[in-house]
This record gives structure tokens, sequence and C-alpha cells, in this order.
């Protein structure tokens, strides 16, 4: 209630860039204090439930509910999102130099629709400014995703050096890494989603990596691909296709959309990339055909309009390993981390499994 009656009223009377902005400081000022984390974990925090512990790619994730990318662009505020409950949390897109992105307003809410609108355009720090503030952060509590693009300015024929880029300056600061090829804000970036552009864009990412792990040891750290929810079924084929011979780690299932069907709010028609609720469906549709397309041997990562246990929970029985929230966290507050966590507890134990492992996929075992 703390976020609902006070905190939300107040900044959804603010602009909603300049909110984003008082919710990052605000975190990143509270992790910083002493005894700033505890409180935050004393609020918010999701007691540790073995049913709902995960691991994946080697990593070890104490709840199945993450962080969305595009949240805490910078890094800045890691400390703070790690403390309210959250299982793993995904940071950036970061890009090799710093960017200011697109001209503002470039953020809208659609309360109606419960969903946002944005064309942000990769506004970062770059990479020497997230590798500051990972630095000063000390360790880390829960696995950290590094979200990673291309510049602006940087033609799709020499993406691949971005990528690259990103990876040699913050492998040593993630535990995994998510290619992101399917934000809509960046001219002609969803075209590295298809044939050829894909293979030599993921050969490239996985040769950095092999050569940041021989430097590093340790385990090699998994890639994951971010992809579009306005993908036909055949370019989903071709594209997941692509992707199991690129022996990458996973796929986040879903970036926003490009789509406006069925919107109430007089923001509609502004242009950008749609998140929350009217994504629910579509992205549950998208884990399913992914599920479905690379046989259940690919972890997926599900993203897009989770408000409740419920919509998690259909993501993870549609095939999804891992779910992550943003644009339910704007509306319902931190809140909503521990009520989806305790949910997926009871629905599990109505469906009679033991572990949430044995959920992923389950309606395709009929």
């Amino acid at each position: 209630m703390l976020y609902k009656k006070i905190a939300k009223p107040v900044l959804f009377g603010m602009d909603p860039e300049k909110a984003h902005h008082v919710i990052i400081d605000g975190m990143h000022t509270v992790g910083k204090l002493p005894g700033g984390r505890m409180l935050l974990r004393w609020v918010w925090g999701v007691r540790p439930a073995p049913e709902l512990e995960m691991q994946l790619w080697g990593i070890t994730f104490a709840n199945p509910v993450g962080l969305a990318a595009g949240l805490d662009k910078n890094a800045k505020a890691v400390p703070a999102f790690s403390n309210i409950g959250f299982g793993f949390m995904e940071v950036g897109t970061v890009t090799p130099k710093p960017q200011a992105g697109n001209e503002l307003p470039r953020l809208f809410r659609l309360p109606e629709d419960a969903a946002l609108i944005n064309r942000m355009g990769f506004n970062n720090v770059g990479i020497e400014g997230m590798k500051r503030n990972l630095r000063n952060q000390g360790k880390r509590t829960i696995p950290l995703a590094i979200n990673i693009g291309k510049n602006k300015s940087t033609p799709n024929e020499q993406a691949e050096e971005d990528y690259r880029a990103c990876i040699q300056a913050l492998y040593g600061y993630g535990d995994f890494f998510v290619v992101n090829i399917s934000s809509p804000n960046t001219p002609d970036l969803r075209n590295l989603q298809h044939g050829d552009d894909l293979s030599r864009l993921l050969a490239a990412v996985k040769d950095e990596v092999r050569k940041q792990h021989a430097r590093f040891g340790g385990r090699e750290k998994p890639v994951l691909v971010k992809i579009a929810p306005d993908l036909q079924p055949q370019e989903v084929e071709y594209m997941v296709d692509t992707i199991l011979r690129s022996n990458i780690s996973g796929i986040i299932v879903s970036n926003t959309t490009i789509s406006r069907d069925g919107l109430q709010s007089a923001h509609r028609s502004e242009a950008g990339g749609l998140s929350g609720r009217p994504l629910t469906k579509r992205s549950t549709q998208l884990i399913r055909a992914v599920y479905k397309a690379t046989g259940g041997q690919l972890p997926i990562i599900g993203s897009g309009g989770i408000f409740s246990a419920q919509d998690a929970y259909e993501k993870i029985r549609a095939g999804a390993s891992l779910v992550e929230v943003y644009t339910g966290l704007i509306y319902e507050g931190p809140a909503l981390i521990g009520r989806i966590n305790e949910g997926l507890r009871a629905l599990l134990r109505k469906d009679g499994f033991k572990h949430i492992s044995e959920a992923i996929g389950s309606e395709h075992r009929g």
C-alpha cells in the first residue's frame, strides 16, 4: 500500500521521464545509505522458497522473477534493486559510446491500457560509465544480466564491433549478456534479427565471449538474444533455427511491440515501443511458438505484460524458465514481486507440481 497510496500518485503526477529519474536516483541513494539495503529487504524482500529456486547455465536464481532491461539503464541502482525480492535483474541497454537518445518527450503513460510507450533510443552513459557504476557497488547479491546494443551512428554492417566492444569492457561485471536486436527505437536495428546478419552478429558475439573467457577463466558466460513480438510465424522459425545453430544460451521473449491494437489512451498514436498489459497475451503466444520451435531445448525468459502471478505462470507453462517485469512494476509497485512469488507457489501446489521446473512448458504436455 505504501507505493499505491503514497508514491504512485506523486510519481504519476510528474512527467514520466522525470519520475523515472526520481525512482533511479532514489534507489541509488537508498542503496548507498548505511542500513538502506537492509531496510529495502525488510519492506519488500521475498522469503526464499526451495520450490522456486532455479539453476540455469550454472547460475542459481533464488526465484524466477527478474527486472527487465530499460529501468536501470546505467546500472546505477543495482544494490537497491537486488534487495526488493528480485531473483535476478537486467541492466542496459548499454552502447559502446554514451548517447543522448531521442528528443523529449519520449516516454508516455497509457493508464487506461495499463501500458507505457517509449522511444528512448538507447540513452545511456556508455560502457565506461556503466563500468564505473558497477565497479563502485561491491559484491552482487543476485545474478546480473547486461543488455548490450549498438550506437545509433554505427551502420548495421559494423554492428558486430559495437557488441564486441560491450562484451570486452563489461565481461567481468555481468553474469550473463543479452544481445538486443529488437528495440524499435534505433533505426534498422530490427533488421539484425534476420538471416545472415543475425548469423554473423551472433558468431562475432560468441567469438568475443570465448576470448574474454580465456582471459578471465571460470565458466563461459551465457549469451541470450532478445527478440521482438512483431515477428511473423515463418520469421520466428528462421530466427530460432539461426539462434540454435549459433550456440546461443537462451532467448528473451519479448521486447516492446509497435502494434497499437485496441488501445484506449490519448497517447496511443505516439511512436515507439509499447509495453504492459496489451503485450501480455502476445508475448505468451510467442513464448509458446519459440518453445515449440526449439523443442524446449533452449531456456526462455518471458517478458511482457506481467501484472500477476497468473500472468507469470501462463508464460512459464507456455515454456519460460524465468520471467521479467517492468511496466507491471511501475503500475503495481515493488510489492508485485512478492505477490508473484507467493502466487506461483500456490499455483504450483494447485497443479500438483513440487518444483517450478516441472511447470516449464507443461501446457505442451497436455
